[in-house]
């Protein structure tokens, strides 16, 4: 990051997401500060449901653009500003599976084939997770890999913050469960 990027953030990092999404929406360059403040979450969650590196970063600029681009129509409800980028990247990560299954590419989706040794703990762990019903995949990849609340997971998939926990519960035991540890 360059010395007036940071100057500049510095400056916003007490901010709230509704104040910055406001002097974004006045002011494109003031949405810097919600791309940085952000960005690694998002990327995070990508990543957690993506193949690739790649296809994660990809994802992630997709987000934020259409972030960008919808930023005037921003309420700071329902898990606040990280969980209405994270609606974007599921609904970008969406399109792509749906825009390659059109070309007949292969999909780099959630059930992809992992590229790592199948010894390896992180292999075990990605197939595990990718096995469990939808709602606990969501709850654990957001929970864990975007590092959300149980309250902004909530906002994310629409629920309340204690079924989203309840949600994160099933999943952590139901891995547990799989993985043999008590």
């Amino acid at each position: 990051m360059d010395d007036a990027l940071a100057i500049s953030l510095a400056g916003v990092s007490n901010r709230d997401d509704a104040e910055l999404a406001r002097a974004a929406t006045e002011d494109r360059a003031d949405f810097a500060a919600i791309y940085e403040r952000h960005r690694t979450p998002v990327y995070r969650y990508l990543r957690a449901r993506t193949a690739t590196d790649a296809d994660a970063q990809d994802l992630t600029a997709t987000t934020f653009e259409r972030a960008m681009g919808a930023i005037h129509r921003f309420q700071p409800v329902g898990g606040g500003m990280i969980a209405w980028l994270i609606r974007i990247a599921r609904n970008a990560h969406s399109d792509a599976l749906r825009h390659q299954r059109r070309r007949g590419t292969e999909v780099a989706s959630d059930a992809a084939e992992p590229v790592l040794d199948p010894a390896d703990d992180a292999v075990v762990l990605r197939t595990l997770i990718d096995g469990l019903p939808g709602a606990q995949r969501d709850a654990i990849q957001l929970r864990f890999a975007a590092g959300l609340t149980a309250r902004e997971i909530g906002g994310v998939l629409g629920i309340s913050e204690a079924a989203a926990q309840k949600q994160v519960e099933r999943g952590v035991q139901a891995l547990k469960e799989a993985y043999g540890v008590d």
